[in-house]
């Protein structure tokens, strides 16, 4: 089973909309023009670098976002990102560079090379812009659907 832990500053907009966009992705790949994925194949979650928003739910503009595309958010509450992940998953994806700051930090190193960007396996890396900040949920919304796209990909060529 291949682990994605997808991965932002506070896991209620960026980092679990990646989340919920990649397990719709698995369950129904051709909604998003993929071929079928082995569904027992992947497991994503999702977690933040910070502790700020520990506990609470999905910010409502992903939440109404993603429901607006028939996916469901429920029973995800933020968690922080801990160093015991690492060994856990063989992917951890942050959304931005501060991230993977961030990440590296809790983490101590990357050995394994398990820390990335989601936008890093596009043929245009760059960072997903903060939604919080922006109030852009759409933009947000359409770059996590290129990166997960992108990943998908990825991991079944690797089959």
């Amino acid at each position: 089973m291949i682990r994605i832990l997808f991965v932002c500053h506070g896991n209620i907009c960026r980092s679990p909309m990646a989340e919920f966009v990649f397990k719709d992705m698995v369950q129904a790949p051709e909604k998003y023009g993929l071929p079928a994925a082995a569904l027992d194949r992947f497991y994503a979650a999702s977690a933040a670098t910070s502790t700020e928003e520990i506990g609470n739910p999905v910010h409502p503009g992903t939440r109404n976002l993603l429901k607006r595309h028939g996916i469901s958010t429920a029973g995800k509450y933020a968690r922080q990102m801990t160093k015991k992940d690492y060994k856990e998953y063989d992917y951890l994806i942050g959304m931005d560079q501060w991230n993977i700051r961030n990440m590296l930090r809790i983490c101590g190193e990357d050995p394994q090379h398990k820390i990335c960007r989601l936008l890093d396996f596009t043929d245009h890396p760059r960072d997903i812009a903060d939604p919080w900040y922006t109030g852009d949920f759409e933009t947000t919304y359409q770059d996590v659907l290129e990166g997960c796209r992108a990943l998908v990909r990825k991991l079944e060529a690797g089959r």
